[in-house]
């Protein structure tokens, strides 16, 4: 290794330190032996490396899901590295065909800028913004002209392309493949070679087109950047990914109640992953917490408590955590009514059923819902049980309509 053996004891120790804390929960680093190296020539150096992160807008929210990578970034910031954080509103207009049976359907130049506005504003809750470097891929992506494309393309097989997992499985099911798709990990790796990028973060679904950039870097003669591959994060019912379509996902920017309590919803096996890749607990920490869980120490309930605390506190501050935690106990514990609850304007019938009701303030999306609701006894006006799908409410100023434990509304009357 080039620069590993050129450090001083106090280089090593520091190059140790790095890396120990930067490869922490993450699943592959691909080549292990060049990240120490590149973590090497940063300190021999004093020069910063570049990390890329490329993000496609393809929906306005983020998730607990998305703060794998997020902490990761926010690491390699503590340690004086730069951020670069790519916008793919060029990428976005073909869609990454990753996990996916069918070609992704293309976004418009007003989603993909609303879209990335969000991100932007979101991520901002976890990283220091304000000290990344951020970029379009359109800048530089819309001016390759088609003697550029060729080349690039000229590169890359087929059959290459076909070790793809998605890629395979659709050739296989007989199901179309369309050219553009082909370009996707073409034009990311493309993205690496202008940025002349050191090191890239994905998750482990985006090995193929994360480890692409290595190939185009190598074809202009570059330095080739490594790749980390973080691993995914279950969402709320303990299978699937963490994903707002799945309804299983923990929102960044949702209230610091419903973050605390959805998180005291996640399965207990779960606990030390979430720990280990979306708070912000150092490394220490985490392991203490799981000698604890082992050794019967610590219940399961009290350390999603610790957890649902962390993610308010990184989310929005110490006091907050503090305020949804003593929510968190009333409600939970003390049956008693949150401090705060959100109140709504009501012009409408006073007198009106319970099904009616609760449809009409949105807190459930059909009657059907509100009946399998009172069955199962989460629906309560000013805390009483209803018990009857056919109940009439009468409506009053400063009614209270609770569904579930987590949704409370206060009318106020429209005079």
């Amino acid at each position: 290794m080039k620069y590993v053996d050129q450090l001083n004891k106090e280089q090593q120790i520091e190059l140790q330190n790095q890396y120990e804390v930067l490869s922490y929960g993450v699943d592959t680093i691909a080549p292990e032996e060049e990240f120490k190296d590149k973590i090497a020539k940063s300190i021999k150096k004093n020069q910063p490396l570049k990390v890329k992160l490329g993000l496609d807008p393809t929906a306005p929210d983020v998730h607990i899901g998305h703060t794998v990578v997020l902490n990761k970034l926010k690491q390699f910031q503590q340690f004086g590295h730069t951020i670069q954080l790519i916008i793919g509103d060029f990428t976005g207009k073909i869609g990454d065909p990753t996990g996916k049976a069918t070609a992704r359907k293309a976004l418009t130049d007003e989603e993909v800028r609303h879209n990335a506005k969000t991100y932007y504003e979101q991520f901002g809750k976890v990283i220091d913004i304000d000290a990344v470097e951020l970029h379009y891929n359109s800048q530089w992506l819309s001016k390759v002209d088609f003697t550029e494309v060729i080349q690039l393309a000229s590169n890359v097989t087929v059959a290459r392309m076909l070790e793809r997992k998605d890629f395979h499985h659709r050739y296989q099911s007989n199901k179309p493949i369309y050219l553009h798709e082909f370009f996707y990990p073409v034009m990311q790796g493309y993205d690496s070679h202008i940025l002349e990028s050191d090191i890239e973060l994905g998750g482990t679904d985006q090995e193929f087109n994360v480890l692409f950039g290595r190939q185009v870097q190598e074809q202009f003669g570059q330095e080739k950047q490594v790749v980390l591959l973080l691993p995914l994060i279950e969402g709320l019912d303990g299978i699937e990914k963490m994903s707002k379509s799945k309804d299983n996902y923990i929102g960044i920017d949702e209230s610091p109640n419903d973050i605390f309590g959805k998180t005291m919803s996640i399965p207990d096996e779960l606990i030390i992953k979430y720990f280990e890749l979306t708070s912000n607990l150092t490394i220490d920490e985490v392991s203490q917490i799981r000698t604890q869980l082992e050794n019967g120490i610590l219940h399961p309930k009290d350390a999603k408590i610790r957890l649902a605390h962390s993610f308010v506190e990184m989310l929005y501050d110490k006091e907050e955590a503090k305020r949804s935690q003593v929510n968190f106990a009333n409600i939970f514990q003390k049956n008693k009514m949150p401090e705060e609850v959100p109140e709504v304007v009501w012009g409408k019938e006073l007198s009106i059923g319970i099904l009616d009701l609760v449809t009409e303030l949105d807190l459930l999306p059909s009657k059907s819902e509100v009946r399998r609701m009172i069955k199962n006894g989460g629906i309560r006006i000013n805390q009483e049980k209803i018990i009857d799908p056919l109940t009439t409410v009468q409506v009053i100023d400063g009614i209270i309509v609770q569904v579930g434990k987590r949704k409370f509304v206060k009318l106020k009357l429209n005079n």
